[in-house]
């Protein structure tokens, strides 16, 4: 079994003081590579060692999170663009739109997103889009900005059967399934017969978001067995299916050399 955990903070605190065992129970379940998205300009570094650490397991994005979107946003992302440009990363990540905590930066949310989106462009990179209680909002501005030639993936994806069809139509878009899935009043398990496997790509979001049963711990990539126990189950296939679909799917997404 082949796994990519293709969204995961493993480089917080939260993991100072484990984070061998946290790798290495990971590749007993046969996760291959764990992507970790930057979150602003204070994460970069942390980012950056936690890769030096360990090249062959973890792939590098790099972006401004919606929520650490400040009013000085373009200082911020002046800073973001250059760590972009001084080294390799396999996408912009993480960016997006968030309108569940903070209403009034919305504004200024939707201006560093699409400067984000002109990125992907420029470097030709998939994005990693959070986009918490704004997926219409985020839809319109990949539109904007040239939904043809963008391509990524909805992180966390927890919307409705009507948000999915219009990610569906973007066509160049995944969606990214977590412990979202397993918890009892998600709604995704219906959302999900609305999206076949080829569009799906499977995530922790760790240490955030830890699946059933380990629901309110911390979150890690290990967990990822509980996530597949549950698509199998929703799509009535064997678990090993649905992790070489996912697993193809991420690789495609973000040119992961096999």
């Amino acid at each position: 079994m082949r796994i990519v955990d293709t969204h995961a903070h493993l480089y917080l605190d939260a993991f100072d003081n484990d984070l061998d065992d946290v790798i290495a129970r990971a590749r007993a379940i046969g996760v291959e590579k764990v992507l970790l998205p930057n979150i602003d300009e204070t994460t970069v570094s942390d980012v950056r060692q936690t890769v030096d650490k360990y090249p062959s397991f973890f792939l590098p994005m790099m972006g401004l999170h919606p929520t650490n979107v400040r009013e000085d946003w373009e200082q911020q992302l002046e800073s973001i663009y250059n760590e972009l440009n001084r080294t390799e990363y396999i996408a912009i990540g993480e960016i997006g739109i968030d309108l569940y905590w903070d209403k009034s930066s919305k504004q200024r949310q939707v201006a560093a997103f699409e400067r984000q989106l002109g990125w992907s462009l420029e470097k030709k990179l998939p994005v990693a889009i959070h986009s918490r209680e704004a997926i219409p909002e985020v839809i319109q501005s990949i539109r904007k900005t040239g939904e043809k030639n963008l391509f990524g993936v909805f992180h966390s994806f927890g919307g409705s059967i009507a948000e999915l069809e219009e990610i569906l139509e973007l066509e160049n878009f995944y969606i990214g399934i977590n412990g979202v899935v397993t918890f009892k009043k998600s709604g995704l398990t219906e959302t999900l017969e609305n999206c076949g496997l080829e569009k799906i790509i499977l995530e922790t979001d760790a240490p955030y978001l830890a699946p059933a049963p380990y629901r309110g711990k911390r979150n890690e990539p290990a967990y990822l067995t509980e996530i597949v126990k549950k698509l199998s189950a929703i799509y009535q296939k064997p678990e090993e299916e649905i992790t070489e679909a996912t697993t193809r799917n991420a690789h495609r997404l973000f040119h992961i050399d096999y």
